[in-house]
């Protein structure tokens, strides 16, 4: 039997392709249905259909981003285009010279990169391997996000501004909420973090993949974050106590609307066959079709969920007509008051194509596209056939096509700019329009089909929805027609009384004694404390806050409202949403960011509580200058070098300042210098924690290796000097902390939020 696979394996090497997927048959990267279903939509003119499904079986180039605060990203962006392309520059290997890292010249500000080689010349070429170690780790601390560059796309059409509400309806793993994260903070700097007055919620339906979204907001904390878990076909009315621009807080709350909305939603995803190459096999039209009406539902709820002068963009990795414009087409003919925006002006060195207005789904895996009208189906297919299809009308294209302007939408095509395949929409609510209550629904209800999709996008509810919570709910197990019907609904529960669960949620919110609306939600409440709480006096009094410190808007999480151990902030709105809401209907999983922890010291020293690396940017704005020290640079080395350096063994007159300090939390401001070793471009401000007689530089592990990489280029940390520094002062001095090995180390040692698997997340 090995001799038979040995052969094998001998006769189909010629119609093999390596590549970074492996060794991949060619025959494997085929499919017939495909084929024929895409032919048949005449999404590809023919003379370009060979060189389209060429690219395809392509792997895609490396794409990433560069992340955070402006002014850090353009530092780093200075780096790569300084340092890394002049060394990749005219690098050959075996024979060929391998092009260097290039900016996405759609992308703004030229934060986006793409390079296109194999993991053999990353491992073996000297050269790209020091560049693939520099993205690894500043991928690791949050300064680069690699992300398909398509998928890139749907936050930049949103235009999101740190005023707006926005929503992120269906958002897992979180590279674009990521995105939305930094519109918001547009205004950050690279050492103080904005509060902005706006709010983004990153929604998603599956619980464990919620996580994935608390990991990415590590990457920039915001106090105007919220991560909710809910089915977004039908995500519950939220209230909040703001209703204007100026963010002015109102005795009765009324229903939370939004300014920006994405819906980025499951889909078939066959525009990722390039990275993906199961689909290949998989793929066939009605995973489309099963997942059109779901599709429709959470368009039409985020339509309902947006307000008046508002922006939604609509998004799918998918090439089938099905998911796209008909999509776009039933949500604009059941309710009339939006309409599609021209957005082919905004990001001209972005090639695309205009979405098309004519398609001919197939009611059957066999690619029979003869049906080219609902009537001719309904007119031809039996009654109790056409139910088992799960097609329904809003599946073709309708009569008025033309008139919906469906050219506006956004088709990206593998072929045109190496790419992944893309489609975006973006809608908006026409000028001067009046509410109207009519409607060009379709005939039939949607049932959503048993499809699995890719993992990028799960399309089934996977956690159970209380009774109460459909209750609340416009559109809550209808089809299109019907939940188009209701689109007056939230407007009656806006303008009705606050139902009694509500008041009595409102009433408890500030002790935490919330009645749980929906029992199978397990995780703990966002409390806030009272501005008076003993122990954030305490912790006020020991980091050396000003008095301007928003103390009123600091949560912790546990029913009874004690500050145990760590701290949350959040922004007025933010607060708003959490007291107007019963965190369990709304399904709540983070709120704000984490930013001050209690430290439990060791003998001889009181617990005193410190302020984590991650939250630092967002409360150095709140802290009395005189107690920020300022270092130079010999010192940040010792720092780096060291994990737990002597006080005696720093320069003058830094030795001197932290010995003068009380043993705790400190902070150290090193200011933009040069040096013999390297050139500190840009200020840094660091936690520091002093013991006894030793000092930590109280910041991520990954993130220190960065910024070691990131200055000299090598590793400088002295290993054997640490062990024995380590051991020194586990004897001598138990007051010194652990060393945080991710943003937030709870008291398992772990990030307590962080989802358990590594996942490279786009």
């Amino acid at each position: 039997m090995a001799k038979t696979r040995r052969g094998r394996r001998n006769v189909k090497k010629n119609n093999q392709q390596d590549d970074d997927r492996g060794t991949i048959e060619r025959a494997d990267m085929d499919n017939e249905r495909f084929t024929a279903y895409y032919r048949a939509q005449n999404i590809i003119p023919d003379d370009q259909w060979e060189i389209f499904m060429e690219s395809l079986r392509r792997p895609l180039p490396t794409t990433f981003r560069i992340t955070g605060s402006r002014e850090i990203a353009h530092t780093l962006g200075n780096t790569i285009k300084e340092t890394y392309v002049p060394l990749l520059n005219n690098v050959i290997f075996e024979d060929e010279v391998i092009p260097p890292p290039a900016q996405i010249l759609w992308y703004p500000e030229g934060l986006a990169w793409q390079f296109n080689v194999s993991k053999k010349v990353l491992r073996r070429s000297p050269e790209f391997k020091k560049f693939h170690s520099f993205l690894v780790h500043e991928t690791e601390v949050g300064n680069i996000s690699r992300q398909e560059a398509v998928s890139m796309l749907p936050p930049i059409f949103l235009g999101v501004q740190p005023h707006h509400k926005v929503i992120d309806m269906c958002a897992a793993p979180g590279s674009k909420t990521a995105q939305l994260l930094e519109a918001l903070h547009a205004n950050d700097t690279a050492t103080s973090t904005s509060i902005p007055p706006g709010l983004l919620i990153a929604n998603d339906s599956d619980a464990r993949r919620s996580h994935l979204l608390i990991h990415q907001s590590a990457r920039l904390p915001s106090p105007a974050f919220m991560v909710t878990n809910l089915d977004a076909s039908i995500y519950p009315v939220l209230r909040s106590g703001t209703t204007d621009k100026h963010r002015s807080v109102k005795k009765t709350p009324r229903q939370l609307l939004f300014d920006r909305i994405l819906c980025d939603v499951p889909c078939s995803g066959d525009g990722t066959l390039r990275k993906n190459i199961g689909i290949w096999k998989r793929w066939q039209p009605m995973d489309g079709n099963g997942l059109h009406g779901l599709q429709v539902r959470i368009l039409q709820r985020a339509m309902r969920m947006l307000e008046p002068d508002g922006r939604i963009v609509y998004s799918t990795c998918s090439l089938n007509p099905v998911e796209n414009e008909a999509v776009i087409a039933a949500a604009l003919n059941s309710n009339p008051e939006f309409e599609l925006v021209d957005v082919s002006s905004q990001l001209p060195e972005l090639i695309r194509r205009p979405g098309i207005t004519t398609w001919t789904p197939t009611v059957h895996r066999s690619i029979d596209t003869s049906y080219t009208s609902w009537n001719t189906f309904i007119e031809t297919i039996p009654e109790e056939k056409r139910a088992e299809s799960k097609m329904f009308e809003t599946h073709w294209p309708p009569s008025n096509s033309d008139s919906l302007n469906l050219e506006r939408c956004m088709r990206v095509y593998p072929h045109i700019q190496d790419t992944g395949g893309f489609f975006v929409a973006v809608l908006e609510r026409k000028s001067n329009h009046e509410p109207s209550t009519s409607t060009h629904a379709p005939k039939r209800g949607v049932e959503e089909a048993d499809v699995t999709a890719p993992e990028t996008k799960k399309p089934k509810l996977e956690i159970p929805i209380s009774p109460h919570q459909l209750d609340e709910v416009p559109g809550a197990n209808m089809s299109p027609a019907e939940s188009a019907a209701t689109a007056e609904i939230d407007t009656i529960m806006d303008e009705g009384e606050p139902t009694a669960e509500l008041s009595q949620a409102r009433s408890t919110a500030h002790t935490g004694k919330l009645k749980v609306s929906d029992p199978s939600f397990k995780e703990m409440p966002y409390t806030f404390v009272a501005p008076d709480d003993p122990a954030l006096a305490t912790c006020i009094q020991q980091l050396n806050l000003s008095s301007d410190f928003p103390s009123s808007n600091v949560l912790v999480r546990n029913p009874e409202g004690e500050a145990v151990r760590s701290f949350y902030l959040t922004n007025d709105l933010v607060k708003s949403v959490i007291l107007n809401n019963d965190y369990t209907r709304m399904r709540l999983m983070t709120s704000g960011t984490k930013v001050i922890t209690k430290q439990e010291a060791g003998r001889g020293m009181d617990a005193h509580f410190r302020i984590l690396g991650e939250g630092l940017p967002v409360i150095l704005p709140y802290v009395n200058s005189e107690a920020i020290m300022t270092a130079d640079f010999p010192v940040l080395k010792i720092l780096l070098q060291t994990y737990y350096p002597l006080c005696a063994s720093f320069p003058e007159p830094f030795k001197s300042a932290i010995e003068a300090r009380s043993a705790g939390s400190h902070i150290a401001r090193f200011p933009a210098s040069q040096s013999s070793d390297t050139t500190l471009s840009r200020e840094l401000v660091f936690p520091l924690w002093k013991s006894k007689i030793s000092v930590a530089l109280m910041i991520d592990k990954k993130a220190k290796s960065a910024l070691i990489l990131r200055l000299f280029g090598e590793d400088i940390t002295i290993p054997a000097r640490e062990q024995g520094t380590r051991k020194r002062l586990e004897a001598i001095d138990a007051t010194a902390p652990d060393q945080p090995n991710d943003p937030e180390v709870g008291e398992n040692g772990r990030d307590e939020d962080a989802d358990e698997d590594d996942i490279d997340t786009e």
